[in-house]
């Protein structure tokens, strides 16, 4: 699960001592000439943003930098599985500001990667980093094919979760912690028959409506956030 170091003082420390930090963001306008100096020794990247960019990323409000901690952000796929955790396919899902929103939705819930099989332009590739308010800066997403994800995913024994209609119990009734891939497909076709053959379990969000499905945006959340808090529960310790 990804974390922040966050203003330029608890950055600065945590460059100086060491700290296993993935990536620093900076306020464009901000006095930061030491952190630059430090992620440049330290071989760290390092971005600018305006002061809104940090503050809607920060959890702290307004701040002049933030570093990137627990998550590598850049990975090829076979890197995705070998780190494992919990990994986001998006089946098929081609319009681009839904796949921006999925993207920032995973990287809000702490995952650790999102994988993709479609093929994308430059320019539907800026529409889905604009959408997902660029948080693709700070989760690995990767493009391949069906076929590859699921190997790499058979490989390193990733268990696959679907999210379908055809599910046979809710998310909350799943183990959705450790080693997991979990799939949504496109609000129109749904997951792809060889995605769902593939799948070790596959889940269903109650309906209850006129209308026969959800928004893509609504699964994603709805299933982001009990993953988010099964993996929460399981780090507390027993008293």
């Amino acid at each position: 699960m990804a974390g922040q170091i966050t203003g330029a003082e608890a950055v600065l420390q945590a460059l100086e001592s060491d700290e296993p930090i993935a990536m620093v963001l900076v306020d464009r306008e901000k006095d930061t000439a030491a952190i630059r100096m430090a992620c440049e020794q330290r071989g760290i990247p390092l971005e600018e943003g305006s002061t809104n960019d940090l503050w809607r990323m920060s959890a702290e409000g307004f701040v002049d930098a933030l570093a990137l901690i627990g998550r590598t952000p850049q990975a090829t796929l076979s890197e995705v599985f070998e780190r494992g955790g919990t990994v986001w396919f998006f089946d098929g899902v081609t319009y681009s500001t839904n796949l921006g929103f999925a993207i920032r939705t995973a990287e809000v819930s702490g995952a650790d990667a999102v994988v993709l099989n479609v093929k994308k332009t430059h320019e539907e590739r800026r529409t889905i980093r604009r959408s997902s308010m660029r948080a693709d800066r700070f989760i690995p997403v990767v493009y391949s094919t069906t076929s590859e994800i699921l190997a790499a995913a058979s490989d390193h024994k990733m268990k696959v979760v679907a999210v379908e209609d055809v599910g046979t119990h809710g998310p909350w009734n799943e183990d959705l912690t450790g080693n997991v891939m979990l799939v949504v497909g496109a609000e129109k076709e749904g997951i792809s028959q060889e995605v769902l053959d593939a799948a070790d379990a596959c889940v269903l969000l109650p309906m209850d409506g006129f209308v026969p499905s959800y928004n893509l945006q609504v699964a994603v959340s709805v299933v982001a956030v009990e993953a988010l808090r099964q993996r929460l529960d399981n780090s507390i310790e027993p008293q």
